[in-house]
């Protein structure tokens, strides 16, 4: 695992997300999105788990992803499960049941990055009261 912030492309070029031409942050630009966070962790486990319980990656289908995801509307969900699988993410697998069966899950580059999105999610969870405490405060003197 490489931890340089400059790491090379299949091409030999330098991958800098400082730079505004780099594809790296179109990448940056698509894990910043909330419902993507989401997926992720839902995938991975974290929607229905116990804090002190470990989160286990499973398969899930389109309406269990809606159902965990609160507030997703069907074209977004949609959008975010087409993109992921297009960066390798998540695969998608059809079962040829009555009715067709699909199912969404982490692949194991979805994988590696499911601890990141998992310490974000964590983070905003823990640290919501104090941005908010902030955000009034900022409020005030403006």
């Amino acid at each position: 695992m490489t931890t340089r912030t400059d790491t090379a492309g299949p091409g030999g070029e330098a991958y800098n997300a400082f730079l505004a031409a780099c594809p790296s942050r179109l990448l940056l630009d698509r894990l910043a999105n909330k419902w993507v966070v989401l997926v992720l962790c839902a995938l991975g486990g974290d929607a229905d788990r116990a804090a002190d319980v470990p989160a286990v990656p499973t398969a899930l289908r389109y309406s269990e992803l809606a159902r965990k995801l609160s507030g997703v509307s069907q074209k977004m969900l949609t959008q975010t499960l087409r993109s992921l699988e297009r960066d390798g993410l998540l695969t998608r697998t059809v079962t040829p049941t009555v009715p067709v069966t699909v199912t969404y899950e982490l692949t194991d580059l979805g994988l590696s990055l499911l601890g990141v999105v998992r310490q974000l999610r964590e983070w905003a969870q823990s640290h919501m009261d104090d941005v908010l405490a902030h955000r009034e405060e900022y409020d005030t003197r403006a």
